[in-house]
């Protein structure tokens, strides 16, 4: 019944890849958007930003998955917590590469 708890979480990894592959190869002329209920910078280069934010969240659900296999273990298993920490620092690696890396990367510049 392990592989259940796998499936799903696998299903929302694999979320996070089509997100970042239609970034990649979309055609969408405006910015996406990072934060929830955030207004968007100004970007000097939308197809560039949307790019960079579609390999983000490419990678994220690779790593998503892989953080994953610990549930096969079982749900009484103590490598769950392997999920679940890892889990949070991915997710603030994420926000750090985007906040430090690519958001001023493509951020318009003031004149």
């Amino acid at each position: 019944m392990a592989w259940i708890g796998f499936l799903v979480w696998a299903a929302v990894g694999l979320f996070f890849i089509v997100l970042g592959l239609y970034l990649i190869y979309g055609t969408r002329k405006t910015i996406f958007g990072f934060w929830a209920n955030a207004e968007t910078f100004p970007v000097e280069d939308v197809k560039g930003y949307n790019r960079a934010l579609g390999k983000l969240w490419c990678s994220y659900g690779v790593i998503f998955i892989l953080l994953g296999l610990p549930l096969l273990a079982g749900q009484n298993s103590a490598y769950a917590l392997i999920s679940i920490l890892g889990t949070v620092f991915a997710t603030l690696g994420l926000m750090l590469v985007y906040v430090l890396g690519i958001e001023p990367k493509y951020k318009k510049k003031s004149r």
